[in-house]
């Protein structure tokens, strides 16, 4: 049975509107420090129920920040929302729990709040009922509004939508609260992905009539997810929509973030052939997109994305696998220029990360591959993560064919990489190259398997979501490699070390059959 809220707990939510976290790395804040949030640590079960018991006790509502510290969006959390002053002094009245990802137990809690990938932020009751997960792409006077919905109206998000889809009357705020829900970050709870776009467009219409902004925004999250035009069938009408908003200066800013992350896919839903009636829509997508990229109210991450939307754009009918895609002089022209001064004028390490990692993507994307490298390699000594950015660099070599220097560089990362589910991810990466690069290595191939249960075995978590992943993508990659039983005395001499890490396993933990399904008993050839 769930419990009413009583008005004092509203109260206490509505007075926490201005929300802010500092850093996770400076998660024990002083007392009486103003200038930092006194961030909870969670790293098990434990951490959890003690803080949502202070949560019931001091009716505060919960915000919990599941991330990682090399993460690029984590860092511009941190960069843009985190370290407001405005959101510090108003933290008080919230019980900020962090998890990061590296610390021991974080991936089973990442199980229990179905949450994958970094960053995720959701806000609870103090009753511990999830009211939405707020949505990491758009600015932090977004994230503050999204904040302010979720709090004035309280009600968790599934029940708003079980209303929604049953015909009942929403208030103008649970709808916004719809519209601005983190369906990214959402892992199926409310709604499958290929569901999503179907779901958004009823939602869209059902809205209709409460807020042309809400309704707007609905429909533009409908476009971006409809995967190449399957999920929504475009009408004039609802080009008509989109065209005023790319017109609209103020409409366009506040809906950035879906047109920037889901230009190209908007514009393939509503044109999906080349012609007339998409050479208008790109034509006011490239108005829309500039004004954004200049428009310095915005973060230099969302400025970039602007120019990125501007490049994938401009690709739109080109191979999605061209190096040297045939783009305008004065585009290129912009992607150098806006990197550069980007490069020259971050001062902040957070943002450098989330930015200059977006900005060596952004070259490559614009086949500028020498300068993406350079980029990369003049900023690894001034990365809190240069593991991130190694592994960037073997991704440039590895689309170009070095396939040598590929290796190189994806082995520097996880041998650079920091944190047990880190060290996994980077590790699985590592492995994969390894055997898609070079499958003659059976010597290496064998040991940096070998490295990866050794580790798996040392931590508590390794079988849960994201390092359960990781460790998935070894298993898969040792049975293809065996897939005819060639490599049958190695994988079997691999298969007898895991054998001995899932026997560890307590049997009542699924942990125990994910671990036991990640390598095929080996046959031997002939």
């Amino acid at each position: 049975m769930k419990l009413k809220r009583s008005n004092a707990v509203l109260s206490a939510l509505a007075a926490a509107i201005a929300l802010t976290l500092s850093s996770p790395a400076s998660a024990a804040s002083a007392p009486g420090n103003a200038a930092q949030v006194a961030w909870q640590q969670a790293a098990g079960d434990a951490d959890i129920e003690r803080a949502f018991a202070q949560a019931k006790s001091e009716k505060k509502p919960v915000l919990l920040y599941w991330g990682a510290k090399w993460c690029p969006p984590c860092n511009q959390l941190k960069a843009t929302l985190f370290n407001r002053q405005d959101f510090i002094e108003q933290s008080r009245a919230f019980v900020a729990v962090h998890i990061d990802g590296d610390l021991p137990g974080a991936q089973k809690l990442g199980s229990r709040f179905k949450v994958r990938g970094y960053p995720t932020m959701i806000l609870f009751s103090p009753e511990a009922n999830e009211i939405t997960r707020l949505p990491g792409e758009v600015d932090a006077p977004q994230v503050l509004k999204v904040l302010q919905l979720g709090l004035a109206g309280g009600r968790p998000i599934k029940t708003v939508l079980a209303d929604a889809k049953a015909g009942k009357k929403l208030g103008a705020n649970e709808w916004k609260l719809l519209a601005f829900y983190s369906w990214e970050t959402d892992e199926q709870q409310l709604v499958s992905p290929i569901e999503r776009p179907g779901l958004l467009a009823q939602l869209a219409v059902a809205s209709a009539g409460i807020d042309a902004d809400t309704t707007t925004r609905l429909w533009l999250k409908a476009l971006a997810a409809s995967d190449e035009g399957k999920g929504v069938k475009p009408d004039a009408a609802l080009q008509q929509r989109v065209s005023a908003v790319l017109a609209s200066p103020a409409e366009a800013h506040a809906q950035m973030d879906v047109l920037t992350n889901g230009a190209a896919d908007i514009v393939k839903t509503l044109a999906p052939e080349p012609g007339a009636t998409r050479d208008k829509l790109l034509a006011e997508f490239e108005t829309a997109l500039k004004r954004l990229e200049a428009d310095t109210s915005l973060s230099r991450a969302d400025r970039m994305t602007a120019l990125q939307a501007r490049v994938e754009l401009a690709r739109l009918d080109q191979p999605r696998d061209a190096l040297t895609p045939k783009l305008p002089p004065a585009l290129i022209k912009d992607v150098r220029e806006h990197v550069a001064r980007a490069d020259r004028e971050i001062s902040d390490g957070y943002e450098r990360q989330a930015v200059i990692t977006g900005g060596a993507y952004l070259l490559g994307l614009a086949g500028l591959w020498k300068e993406s490298d350079e980029l990369l390699k003049a900023n690894l000594a001034k990365s809190h993560s240069p593991y991130y950015l190694m592994s960037q660099l073997g991704g440039n070599a590895r689309k170009q064919g070095r396939k040598d220097e590929a290796l190189r560089w994806y082995e520097e990362a996880f041998q650079k990489s920091e944190g047990p589910a880190t060290r996994l991810q980077w590790g699985s990466n590592y492995f994969a190259a390894l055997v898609e690069l070079a499958p003659q290595d059976a010597g290496k191939i064998e040991k940096t398997a070998a490295q990866l249960f050794s580790e798996a075995a040392a931590d508590k978590s390794a079988f849960y979501e994201r390092s359960a992943r990781s460790l998935q993508k070894v298993g898969a990659k040792l049975n293809s490699w065996n897939a005819e039983g060639q490599h049958a005395a190695a994988v079997g001499r691999l298969k007898t070390q895991l054998d001995g890490v899932c026997a560890k396993v307590d049997t009542a933990d699924r942990q125990r059959a994910t671990c036991e399904a990640l390598i095929k008993t080996p046959v031997k050839k002939g």
